[in-house]
């Protein structure tokens, strides 16, 4: 009889943990980041950690260079989540696309302009070449704030041109391809010798550039159906930005890791560079969200949106009355 008293309670956990598992089973769903640069990195460090699995979301990270493109995979439908800048974001949602944004971890450009050590002016740019991304992503938005920070007109002054992520921005830099780049602080120890400076960065800029930089981009049509899923994927990306900040050796091997780059100081530049940027609670910057509105409907009379339109931060608001930020932030 003690035997089968011990056995019945087993069982009951048994089930109860079953039925707990089918209560939080969820169809597989794509989601996806935009760089391997450390703004991006709650996002593979969820995975590494396995915390979209602790919150019940069954996700497949895919890495989708630039935001650009992800607006495209958001828009098909083959990622239901994507990782999209609000440049990019307000540019797609002022030509039509049915996207909203639910939050954003990182609210700034943490950009900086490196350029070959031999310009040491402003005026020693004109007529050069800066690489970005792709046209529309954050590096552009980037390159465009420092020129005219510098008192340079884009495309007119200076050429912009698509060369890649971070790393190919550095390999064309090495090449001469480029006489400069706009990239995350760390970046430019990838150019392996090539002799450079930091002709301006966000951080020596008077006033910080409010810029939704990191923002959690789905259709508008997946976020009604799917809220308690996209929730989940939130919270584990904000488990994520407390490690970053809280553990960052293991954030660094782990940056190491989706980076496929050993550099320590790259390393180093790309885990103090960003540390401080990362929101506790990610609200999207109204500000920043107005400025890239504004300038999409430059390009497009006649159109009629505002940042209201396409921001949808409820599940945030759930989450903070719900304690939940608090929870993860006293561990």
């Amino acid at each position: 009889m003690r035997t089968a008293t011990r056995f019945f309670p087993a069982v009951i956990i048994a089930v109860l943990v079953s039925v707990s598992h089918a209560v939080y089973a969820q169809e597989r769903i794509t989601i996806s980041y935009s760089s391997v640069d450390a703004p991006n990195a709650n996002w593979y460090i969820a995975e590494n950690k396995r915390l979209y699995q602790k919150y019940g979301a069954d996700v497949d990270l895919v890495f989708i260079s630039s935001s650009t493109t992800n607006v495209a995979a958001v828009i098909a439908g083959s990622v239901k989540l994507g990782n999209i800048s609000g440049g990019a974001l307000a540019n797609a949602v002022v030509g039509g696309a049915s996207l909203v944004a639910v939050g954003s971890f990182i609210n700034t450009l943490p950009y900086e302009l490196v350029v070959h050590e031999s310009i040491k002016s402003a005026q020693a740019l004109k007529g050069k070449s800066l690489g970005i991304s792709r046209v529309g992503s954050s590096s552009d938005v980037a390159a465009r704030v420092f020129l005219k920070a510098l008192g340079l007109e884009p495309d007119k002054d200076v050429s912009i041109l698509q060369v890649g992520g971070s790393p190919e921005r550095a390999a064309a830099f090495r090449t001469g391809r480029i006489a400069g780049f706009a990239s995350p602080p760390g970046t430019a120890e990838l150019t392996k010798g090539m002799p450079y400076r930091v002709l301006i960065s966000m951080a020596s800029m008077q006033k910080r550039f409010p810029f939704p930089y990191v923002c959690v981009t789905t259709t508008k049509s997946y976020l009604t159906t799917n809220r308690q899923t996209i929730k989940r994927i939130m919270m584990a990306l904000i488990d994520a930005t407390h490690f970053f900040k809280t553990q960052k050796e293991e954030s660094k091997r782990i940056f190491a890791k989706y980076s496929r780059q050993d550099n320590e100081a790259y390393l180093e530049g790309g885990y103090e560079g960003n540390v401080k940027l990362f929101e506790r609670t990610p609200y999207v910057t109204r500000e920043g969200m107005d400025i890239q509105v504004k300038e999409a409907l430059s390009r497009k009379p006649g159109v009629s949106i505002k940042s209201d339109d396409f921001i949808d931060e409820s599940l945030i608001v759930e989450l903070e009355k719900e304690g939940f930020i608090d929870r993860i932030y006293k561990q």
